[in-house]
Order: structure tokens, then C-alpha cells, then sequence
């Protein structure tokens, strides 16, 4: 059985052996440079190039996509696009997509079977993007962890 593990930490940095998959969410209007996206940039430069080329070619971008960045041997970014724009709408909804999130999820886990890797993650959909942790969290354990995906969740600190 996977396990869903909390932990003090930095998501950059994952813990473990083997294959792992760090997975963010970002917007849909290809803008990269706050939230923990800074933080993928500071260690790899590629996510955020191939995010940009991606949003550029306009090709398959949009909400609930997932792109597969390797930037080490065992090590891939997952840039996930789940969150609508930047900015609360004229409601007051925050930019987070829930649905976009676990579609994307599923793509996630899929890639992570054939890899044989561990998913590491901050609590994605929970900074900028505005989301409630207590709505992810059921994706997470539906699209990997009952499927067999090991889950760790890093809480900076």
C-alpha cells in the first residue's frame, strides 16, 4: 500500500532513492515568477524555459495538462496546470481549478507507475492559487496513493 507522508522540508530537495516527480501547479496565461515556482527556477532553469516554450506554441496548454520536465537522472518536474489566471474572479473565487488539479493528478500518477517514482510535492493549489488543502488532499489520495504512488508532502519550515 503507497503512503501519503507529511514533512518538514523543501520539495526541491526531495528525500528517498530512485525516481522522483515533483509536481506544482501553475496558471493558465504562462506567467512563471512567484510562489514556489522561484524555487524550481533557482535550482533548474529548464522547467520554467520549457513552461514558457509550452505556453508559447499555445499547443495542448490548458487547465488540468500536465508537462514532464527531467532536469536530473532520476528527477522530473511536473509543471500541472490547475489554476485560472492569476487573480480572484470578479466573485471572489480564487484562481485555483480542483478539477483541473486531480485531471492533472491523473496524468501524474500515470507517468509515475511507468517510472516507478515517488511524487514529492509542496501543498500544491494552496499558495497563490488559493486553494483549500482539505479539497486536494482527496485528489491526492485517489489519483496516486490508491494507485500505488508513493506521496510525500513537504510543509517548508
Amino acid at each position: 500500500m503507497a503512503t501519503l507522508t507529511y514533512l518538514q522540508g523543501d520539495a526541491t530537495a526531495p528525500i528517498g532513492e530512485g525516481n522522483k516527480i515533483i509536481v506544482h501547479v501553475c496558471n493558465d496565461i504562462g506567467g512563471w515568477g512567484r510562489g514556489f515556482v522561484m524555487a524550481i527556477s533557482k535550482r533548474w532553469p529548464e522547467p520554467e524555459a520549457q513552461y514558457r516554450a509550452w505556453h508559447a506554441s499555445g499547443e495542448g496548454f490548458e487547465l488540468g495538462e500536465v508537462q514532464f520536465v527531467q532536469v536530473e537522472d532520476n528527477l522530473w518536474i511536473a509543471n500541472l496546470i490547475g489554476q485560472h489566471k492569476i487573480r480572484k474572479d470578479e466573485n471572489g473565487n480564487p484562481p485555483v481549478r480542483y478539477a483541473s488539479i486531480r485531471w492533472g493528478l491523473t496524468k501524474v500518477s500515470q507517468k509515475a507507475r511507468e517510472l516507478q517514482a515517488s511524487v514529492h510535492m509542496p501543498r500544491i493549489g494552496c499558495g497563490l492559487a488559493g486553494g483549500k488543502w482539505e479539497q486536494i488532499e482527496p485528489s491526492i489520495s485517489h489519483e496516486l496513493i490508491a494507485l500505488g504512488v508513493d506521496t510525500f508532502v513537504y510543509d517548508f519550515g
